[in-house]
């Protein structure tokens, strides 16, 4: 048994944070549906390569067709939860707005996942992870001193603001619909999630304790033992030494005696302290580095790269890429297990067209429905139910 066991979710196809918030859920045990657009005909897809599809139910449905919109609310009537990631408005000139949706299951939890949020003036804007990024004020604090601010993937917007927050909306939801019978949709917006992430630098700013400019602070790379230096192979070690053993173990183990060192409470000292640093890394490789502070504790690691970082140690004995396909990839987090009980980072399986036809009809659909949810060409077009 895992924690959301019997959970049931309805997933409508969207990009990023939806079905990234879809695979977390069912690497916990959720059962996910994820209701896509007919593919068009001859479309390849190669799905064991598609991550956040595992554990997934994938079906097919024209929701433009009252067929189709039929067979949706069919599998919203019977689940927990529904995710949907369009603009607002869109849901519900599709006849699955949270209006419709509530009117056949009280209980329903519906989370809606926009950039923007339902209302404001932006709230019909398109945007991508950048977009949020820069106008929460996170994207202005990422970066060097004398460079333009850095671009840290789609992960802080996307997956923190967005997918994280949709998860633990849709949790808490789920247990208030639980305790009280009565269902609630959310409002998931990445600009909002980013913001929130964004709570320690604003408490530093609100008491004068953060700069509002990129590089000049604790924790963004400002503070000589907290950034990146290069290695003589153009290799990068990562520092983190911010309490004061770390920092002077980091020290000792760069070779450097600490009482020859401006001190480092006087930030005038800082630029000294780099130089030293920074010239202490280039006297030996990544590697050696590494080797050096393995047994020390002084939050000291190297920069690897993605084909790098599964072969450390810590992930092997963690188990925290897995292979499958021919494929290394990230195993379910968190992990979680029965006191006592062994945990494992185990992928959940790849639902085949068997696994998901006994799912459906488990959910009380007919033959004939769960073979157009399936797509079968017996069953025609999708999103048409067959004549009887």
């Amino acid at each position: 048994m895992q924690p959301l066991s019997g959970v049931r979710v309805v997933e409508l196809a969207a990009l990023g944070p939806v079905p990234w918030c879809g695979m977390l859920l069912a690497g916990l045990g959720a059962q996910v549906i994820r209701i896509e657009r007919p593919s068009p005909p001859g479309a390849a897809r190669a799905a064991h390569f598609e991550f956040t599809d595992r554990g997934c139910h994938r079906v097919a449905l024209d929701l433009k067709s009252a067929q189709g919109l039929a067979l949706a609310l069919r599998l919203v009537e019977r689940a927990d939860a529904l995710m949907e990631g369009m603009r607002p408005g869109v849901a519900e000139r599709l006849g699955l707005g949270p209006r419709a949706c509530h009117a056949i299951n009280p209980k329903l939890v519906y989370a809606r996942m926009t950039g923007w949020g339902q209302h404001g003036p932006l709230a019909q804007r398109a945007g991508h992870d950048i977009n949020y990024l820069a106008l929460s004020g996170a994207l202005h604090a990422i970066g060097a001193r004398d460079g333009p601010p850095a671009v840290p993937l789609n992960l802080v917007a996307d997956l923190g603001g967005g997918g994280a927050f949709l998860a633990i909306g849709l949790l808490a939801a789920l247990l208030d619909a639980r305790g009280s019978g009565a269902g609630s949709v959310l409002d998931v917006a990445m600009v909002d999630g980013v913001a929130n992430l964004m709570a320690l630098p604003y408490a530093r700013l609100a008491a004068g304790l953060w700069r509002d400019e990129r590089g000049s602070n604790l924790l963004d790379g400002g503070t000589p033992w907290y950034g990146v230096y290069e290695t003589a192979d153009a290799g990068y070690m990562a520092v983190g030494a911010i309490e004061p053993a770390f920092y002077e173990a980091f020290v000792r183990g760069l070779g450097l005696d600490p009482a020859a060192l401006p001190d480092r409470a006087d930030r005038a000292g800082w630029p000294e302290l780099r130089r030293r640093f920074a010239a202490a890394f280039r006297q030996a490789g990544r590697d050696e580095w590494q080797r050096r502070f393995e047994d020390v504790d002084a939050c000291v690691t190297p920069v690897l790269s993605m084909t790098q970082a599964p072969q450390h140690a810590h992930h092997r004995a963690r188990r925290t890429f897995v292979a499958r396909d021919g494929a290394l990839e990230p195993a379910p987090a968190p992990r979680c297990a029965r006191p006592g009980a062994r945990v494992e980072a185990a992928l959940p399986p790849v639902p085949s067209r068997a696994d998901s036809r006994a799912l459906l009809r488990a959910w009380g659909l007919s033959a004939a429905e769960t073979e157009v949810l399936l797509g079968c060409a017996a069953a025609g077009r999708a999103g048409e139910v067959p004549a009887a």
